[in-house]
């Protein structure tokens, strides 16, 4: 682990390397797991906001649980999270005609008609963020949906917290972002060296 500011990153972050392949994943990430994405509080209302605009690209039954139950809830481990169809899919899901599963509000903002991205643990994953008292620790989620992800990245040298470096930025800022590149290029330059030593 690492420590930039109030944060422990996981070493994860520099020495995998990650690209989301979509072709092959299909985006099951917003499907598989056992709870939905993590929200800050303030982005209910963000999703509430969008909620009209997204509405006709959500499917029937996640228009259904949304009316009921609303865009978040708390789930087992109290946290807050998006609210999900039958226990799988993102409420927020969409569909394109090759069954790739895509995020309604980010197809929205990639159309320009809305000006919210996705909530930030979704931008951010695979990694995930868990608050403890003093500290933030920054942990990459390892989950065999994304083997094909490590694959694509290792064949393009691309490490993690070079593929996530808007997201990573949005959520600690663009100085935090810029001490996580100089850790981390320290940290391979040394181990470069170990290995040629």
């Amino acid at each position: 682990m690492i420590q930039i500011e109030d944060t422990l990153v996981s070493l994860d972050l520099i020495e995998a390397n990650f690209i989301c392949d979509l072709s092959q994943c299909k985006g099951i990430c917003c499907v598989e797991g056992d709870s939905g994405a993590p929200l800050d509080k303030k982005e209910i209302a963000e999703l509430e906001k969008v909620l009209p605009i997204i509405w006709d690209d959500l499917a029937p039954e996640a228009q259904a649980v949304i009316k009921k139950q609303g865009v978040a809830f708390i789930d087992c481990e109290g946290d807050i999270v998006t609210s999900i169809v039958n226990g799988k899919d993102c409420v927020f899901t969409c569909y394109d005609n090759d069954g790739t599963c895509k995020c309604a509000i980010e197809k929205a903002y990639r159309e320009g008609k809305v000006s919210f991205y996705k909530p930030v643990s979704c931008h951010l994953y695979p990694v995930r963020v868990t608050q403890y008292r003093d500290f933030r620790a920054v942990n990459y989620d390892r989950w065999k949906i994304c083997k094909a992800a490590e694959i694509l990245g290792q064949k393009e040298k691309l490490p993690l917290y070079k593929f996530l470096k808007e997201p990573l930025t949005r959520k600690f800022g663009q100085k935090w972002y810029e001490s996580l590149v100089e850790v981390a290029e320290e940290w391979l330059r040394q181990k470069e060296q170990e290995i040629s030593d």
